[in-house]
């Protein structure tokens, strides 16, 4: 039994451990592009996107408060009062009564009791309607401004992936050329105990070796900030481990989106859709100081029963209904006019501004797109001659032909050649994101 006990125990430990860490039981992340987006663009994702789900929530806030307006203010009272009240300091005593009746100085004390609805609105209030109208816009606008927030933050993150992708890429290449380098410095010792090769050829061998593995460093760094870097804007643990199953790889863009990116960017835009809802928002505002001046009418109630112990208790009521006419009020009315008109004014600035904007953007991320492309064909083109010249030149070099700087020249010109392409598809898959974000399209470029 003791034994069980402990095998029983020691079992518990370890699912209470393997609990507490989940990541290293599920081993790392694999992550694609289209899931490192769902995930920063979901409500607990990247921190912008909570933030912009909150303005939302404060928008409808503002939206009811000024609903408010329109609807009846209702209060209700219940109270009792213990009253004494001195006849001779109103002079009541003094007065000649008939009969010979003489009033007391004072009189109580006596309770009162009083129980009482009381109610107000406005039942038509131009400028009130107005701003409710204006309240409605500001909630479209937050919510068009938190999906414009969710599709900046999938062009972050989309980067932020690629980056990674261009540092595993290098890490790749250099683990790659590591490989290449000791296999030359294995050729080198064999050539020169073959009695063909030098020992200065043995000594450039292990020069490149060394310098492989000086770059193997900065690409591992490289890798791990690039790692933290998209955790970070996924806003996910920084001790998670990714895995991207994604390659840098070079996919061509649909004709049709270039074509009419610029007329496709003003209709699907997200930051210009709500910068016009901020526009119209800001012209119901102006509208509503306008309206001030106009009058409303306003109604009220008030209904209870009051009495005192031992009397009735009796119900009284007051209906009132009035308008309301604005006369003057120190000029306050006009300055908040003037104000609201320049806000109009500023907000119509803006969307100009943004258009032409919106304008410059997509013709500056087609020509990136178009150079990015050009870019990727050279650095092809570039790859396979530096390859085809390493393969040569170790050819010559095993036949003793030539020397080894010429394999060590070719491997420089390799990893020039790498680099190239390497960059060459990194600035054009950045390229697509930024004409998908041009255009208002991105996760069409990140499909």
């Amino acid at each position: 039994m003791k034994r069980i006990a402990v095998l029983a125990a020691i079992v518990g430990v370890s699912l209470f451990a393997a609990d507490d860490d989940p990541l290293s039981a599920r081993g790392p992340l694999r992550l694609s592009l289209k899931r490192a987006v769902e995930i920063a663009t979901s409500p607990e994702g990247n921190t912008r996107i909570q933030l912009a789900q909150e303005q939302v929530r404060q928008a409808k806030a503002r939206s009811a408060q000024l609903r408010s307006a329109l609807l009846p203010t209702i209060d209700s009272f219940v109270g009792a009062q213990d009253l004494t009240r001195s006849l001779a300091a109103q002079g009541l005593n003094e007065i000649d009564l008939p009969f010979g009746i003489v009033l007391p100085e004072r009189v109580g004390p006596f309770t009162v009791m009083d129980a009482r609805v009381t109610g107000y609105s406005n039942l038509l209030d131009f400028s009130a309607i107005r701003r409710l109208q204006a309240g409605h816009a500001g909630i479209r606008t937050a919510q068009t401004e938190s999906s414009s927030t969710q599709d900046q933050v999938s062009v972050q993150v989309a980067k932020a992936y690629l980056a990674a992708l261009r540092a595993d890429a290098e890490l790749e290449a250099v683990e790659a050329n590591i490989r290449l380098a000791e296999a030359v410095l294995k050729l080198a010792q064999h050539q020169k105990e073959a009695g063909t090769g030098t020992g200065i050829e043995i000594t450039r061998a292990r020069v490149q070796l060394s310098y492989e593995k000086q770059r193997l460093l900065a690409a591992q760094n490289e890798r791990r900030k690039a790692d933290l870097q998209l955790l970070h804007a996924m806003n996910m643990n920084l001790d998670t481990q990714v895995e991207l199953t994604d390659k840098l790889r070079y996919m061509p863009v649909d004709a049709t989106m270039v074509d009419g990116a610029t007329k496709e960017a003003l209709q699907s835009r997200l930051d210009l859709k709500a910068q016009n809802q901020r526009e119209n928002a800001a012209r119901l505002m102006s509208s509503a100081v306008r309206y001030e001046h106009l009058p409303a009418l306003v109604g009220g109630m008030d209904y209870g029963t009051t009495g005192s112990l031992g009397n009735p208790i009796l119900p009284t009521r007051t209906y009132q209904l009035g308008l309301r006419v604005p006369v003057f009020d120190g000029g306050r009315r006009e300055a908040r006019r003037a104000e609201s008109e320049s806000q109009y004014r500023s907000e119509r600035i803006r969307t100009n501004e943004l258009r032409e904007q919106i304008q410059m953007e997509v013709r500056i991320a087609l020509d990136s797109l178009h150079s990015a492309e050009d870019q990727v064909q050279v650095a092809e083109e570039g790859l396979q001659l530096a390859e085809s010249e390493l393969t040569q030149a170790r050819r010559r070099y095993e036949a003793g032909v030539t020397s080894s700087l010429e394999v060590t020249d070719a491997q420089t010109r390799l990893e020039r050649a790498q680099d190239n392409r390497i960059t060459a598809l990194f600035n054009y898959n950045v390229a697509r994101i930024d004409l998908g974000h041009a255009t208002g399209d991105t996760r069409r470029m990140i499909q």
